[in-house]
């Protein structure tokens, strides 16, 4: 579903963020990226979603080169940065038909979707209120419900889980599952280590721009934990 190829980014100025990646998340695969701040994996997400040119490589998603082919290949996918930002003039109702309306969701998928996912997370009740009012978690949930109305081929997220309350990331985890019961992907970068290794199919490790372990999660993990192998490989590293 999502192929990244030797993939480079290089800003102005010469400093290089990600350098030679390549990685692999098949249909029907959760995929967890794991790294300290500043190791990559927000600037590799954004190349993922197409909202960030790169340097070299080749990204690819159900077959579709982003850069070839950009539209072909948004389609297919939602992305939710770490903190999305929401048109807080609309009201929530408002927001999610605006995204139905750009991916083309028919009017009964629609009010379908909306009502189911406004009712797991809680949400059908405010969203005829302005997003201006909502709280932090409540446009949370909102972008979240923005993203899963589409049914995308590849969901892409950047720390789904920070400021969900425990309701919610019990929701979104089983959503992710479906997702990919569907044929579907999931490419997402955490901090919560004890929930990528519960969740993720495969892992894959980026410690200063380059990646230094992928796998299946529990050959990844062996007998330890994920937590202890991601602090042995980045300590050693950056003590070398």
């Amino acid at each position: 579903m999502l192929t990244i190829s030797h993939y480079t980014k290089t800003y102005p100025g010469g400093k290089t963020a990600v350098e030679d990646l390549s990685l692999h998340v098949a249909p029907g695969e959760i995929c967890g990226f794991i790294g300290h701040n500043g190791a990559g994996k927000t600037t590799t997400l954004r190349a993922v979603a197409g909202i960030l040119s790169f340097t070299q490589g080749r990204i690819c998603i159900g077959g579709r080169d982003i850069q070839k082919d950009p539209v072909g290949a948004k389609a297919m996918t939602a992305f939710l940065p770490d903190n999305p930002d929401i048109y807080e003039f609309l009201r929530g109702i408002e927001y999610l038909n605006l995204i139905a309306d750009l991916y083309e969701i028919s009017a009964s998928d629609r009010q379908k979707r909306i009502g189911l996912y406004g009712d797991a997370f809680g949400l059908t009740g405010e969203l005829g209120s302005a997003i201006a009012s909502y709280s932090h978690g409540m446009k949370q949930k909102l972008a979240l419900i923005s993203a899963l109305i589409r049914r995308p081929k590849l969901l892409v997220l950047d720390e789904p889980f920070v400021g969900l309350d425990p309701a919610a990331s019990h929701l979104l985890k089983g959503y992710l599952q479906e997702i990919c019961d569907e044929g579907g992907a999931v490419f997402f970068s955490t901090h919560v280590l004890e929930v990528a290794e519960k969740l993720c199919h495969t892992i894959a490790i980026i410690q200063q721009g380059r990646l230094i372990r992928q796998g299946p999660t529990q050959e990844v993990v062996g007998d330890s934990s994920l937590e202890d192998v991601f602090l042995g490989l980045t300590e050693r590293r950056d003590v070398s």
